[in-house]
């Protein structure tokens, strides 16, 4: 998004607030609900982070100190994902791993005796260290590419982004040979 487009947001936002404010939300609250609740929230919890969200939003953009240089729905699942960690932090709980997210880790999820005979992350890490950092740090730990550029010491957050690619590239053809069954116990 462009400046052109931030201030046609403004906007739409100061003649229009209540229909603008009700598109976005229908835009972005199924994903914003999604990303809570696979991250052991409720609906309640989702609406009252998006809800913040949404104010925090439409204060800079009225105020004009945002300029977007993205999607309002990637703004605002940006600051979403913040909030929640934020408020997972607060309560003091862990977030709880789906079996996928366990796999990637290494842990067993539930009360398997016998480990799967391969683990993806035992590609991951024949990747190298850098790639590791970048993939787990982006799939497992839900990082922003720019807190992994400053991480990396890239310059850009494109050159994280393509080094991310990459990555994914050389992970998706180390294991393209595999199957899903190879990776269950």
């Amino acid at each position: 998004m462009n400046a052109t487009q931030s201030l046609s947001m403004n906007v739409a936002l100061l003649t229009d607030r209540e229909r603008t404010l009700e598109r976005i939300y229908a835009q972005t609250f199924p994903m914003v609900r999604h990303y809570v609740r696979e991250r052991g929230g409720t609906t309640d919890d989702a609406k009252d982070i998006f809800h913040e969200a949404m104010i925090l939003f439409y204060e800079k953009m009225v105020q004009e100190q945002l300029t977007l240089t993205a999607s309002v729905s990637t703004y605002l699942m940006g600051i979403c994902k913040n909030l929640w960690r934020q408020e997972l932090e607060k309560r003091g709980r862990q977030q709880p791993l789906t079996e996928s997210q366990a796999e990637i880790a290494g842990e067993p999820s539930g009360g398997e005796e016998e480990p799967a005979p391969l683990k993806l992350l035992t590609f991951v890490e024949q990747l190298g260290e850098t790639c590791q950092a970048i993939l787990v740090g982006f799939y497992y730990f839900g990082q922003r590419l720019e807190q992994i550029a400053t991480q990396q010491g890239y310059r850009t957050v494109r050159s994280a982004t393509v080094q991310k690619y990459k990555c994914l590239e050389r992970l998706r053809k180390a294991v393209g040979h595999l199957s899903i069954e190879n990776f269950k116990p």
